[in-house]
């Protein structure tokens, strides 16, 4: 029972992260139809970048989670500027094009994006310093750390702010007309490009908060580490219904704890052969089966439909 909680909670804890970059795929696709490819590097960016402002003030006298603070703060309007950047230079001219152009062009710039941090940041693997507390608590025989609970917590709340956002705001409203019918909207008053452009911003901010959880957790960062948990991200919004921003929460969450209780159990009764080595098999897994059986996800709606 206490191998069972404690992968429920590494569950949880992934989840929350896969949650946040999912958010991002689905709200650029429910408002354009387009699957952004690049998005998985920007959380890469987000990381690193914090980490690079981390780095530079772990020698000062201020406490550990005050400078993560300072690192998340800077690298959140450096990814917002870069989303907006890719939207505006890579995506706003193709909006009419084939569907085959922008999903081309999101490939594109994914691999831009690994290049570009591989040439500023360097191949190498870099580690997150040990500033925030990593004390483990005991729960029912499982151990979970300061860092985890933060981790989720932080997670639920920015995911019920963007709810808030979208279904009580002016600008939500906005981004729902346009989700439903961007002419219409334009009609109505409504500034598609700068929706739009709101859309991939917010998007934006949420992979560097994921950038800095991942690279926090794991206390590792690098020039590549966008590029698969992008995948998982895009596999978790599938999941749950891409489009729809309560399944991309429920899809991460679950796909979290997919691979966690994968990786524990079916890793010991295969004797270690699909242990958490082969922990990506199973989100790939799961993508195919709901590709299969259920191509609109969970709570798959309209919008999935529409485009």
């Amino acid at each position: 029972m206490d191998i069972f909680i404690q992968q429920i909670i590494n569950g949880l804890v992934l989840g929350s992260i896969y949650a946040l970059v999912a958010l991002g795929y689905t709200m650029v696709y429910g408002i354009m139809g387009l699957i952004n490819f690049a998005h998985g590097e920007v959380v890469m960016i987000g990381a690193l970048t914090s980490l690079s402002i981390i780095k530079l003030l772990a020698g000062t006298s201020l406490p550990g989670p005050v400078v993560v603070l300072i690192g998340l703060a800077g690298a959140i309007p450096v990814c917002m500027a870069l989303g907006f950047t890719i939207e505006r230079v890579a995506y706003r001219p193709l909006r009419a094009a084939p569907r085959l152009a922008p999903l081309i062009t999101a490939i594109g710039v994914s691999i831009v994006l690994q290049q570009v941090g591989m040439l500023i940041w360097g191949r190498n693997y870099h580690a997150f310093p040990g500033l925030l507390p990593t004390t483990p608590r005991h729960i029912l025989g499982a151990q979970i750390t300061d860092l985890q609970v933060l981790i989720v917590v932080l997670a639920a709340l920015i995911m019920a702010a963007l709810i808030l956002l979208v279904n009580t705001t002016r600008i939500g409203r906005a981004m729902r007309a346009t989700a439903e019918n961007p002419d219409i909207a334009g009609l109505m008053g409504v500034d598609v490009n700068q929706i739009i452009s709101i859309t991939f911003v917010i998007g934006s901010a949420l992979a560097a908060v994921a950038g800095v959880m991942v690279s926090a957790n794991y206390s590792i960062a690098h020039y590549y580490m966008g590029f698969i948990l992008g995948l998982k991200a895009f596999t978790a919004a599938v999941l749950g219904g891409i489009g729809n921003m309560g399944g991309a929460m429920l899809g991460g969450v679950l796909l979290g704890l997919i691979e966690s209780l994968g990786a524990g159990y079916i890793g010991d009764l295969t004797g270690g052969f699909l242990g958490s080595n082969y922990q990506d098999v199973f989100a790939f897994f799961v993508l195919i089966l709901v590709l299969v059986f259920r191509p609109s996800g969970l709570m798959g709606e309209k919008l999935a439909e529409r485009a």
